[in-house]
This record gives structure tokens, C-alpha cells and sequence, in this order.
């Protein structure tokens, strides 16, 4: 695994788990949930932005996506 690839899992893990603390959910509800709602196609598209922000606006984001396609967290 090259150092950029274990970068992203590194981020995509701790950004699940900042996502499921502020819901009070598991991570693999969170991960669940990102996943159904297409907040995780929007973090690999995207990743080059995302991880410049702070995690309250990539959790932020993560719910503004899931919420466009249907999910229910605000």
C-alpha cells in the first residue's frame, strides 16, 4: 500500500468515527449510513479538498451529501 493510499484509510477511518460521535452512533452504523447515502463515493471524489477542511466541516459536508440523497441526520 503506498503512503498516499494508507493517508486516505487512515482519514476515512477517523472521519467515520467523528461522524458517528456526533450522532451517537457506531462506526459501522456510521460507515453504513456514509455508504447507502453516497457520502463515501462524495469523500473519494473529493478527497483533496475534504482533507484540507477541519473534521467539523467535512462531517459537515458528509451530512449535507447524505442528506441530498436521502438520508435522514441533520
Amino acid at each position: 500500500m503506498s503512503r498516499e493510499e494508507s493517508n486516505r484509510l487512515k482519514y476515512t477511518i477517523a472521519l467515520i468515527a467523528e461522524f458517528a460521535s456526533r450522532f451517537g452512533i457506531g462506526e459501522k452504523q456510521a460507515y453504513n449510513y456514509l455508504a447507502r447515502f453516497k457520502g463515501l463515493a462524495h469523500l473519494a471524489s473529493y478527497y483533496d479538498v475534504i482533507h484540507t477542511q477541519s473534521f467539523d466541516d467535512a462531517v459537515d459536508a458528509m451530512v449535507q451529501v447524505c442528506g441530498h440523497n436521502g438520508g435522514g441526520l441533520r
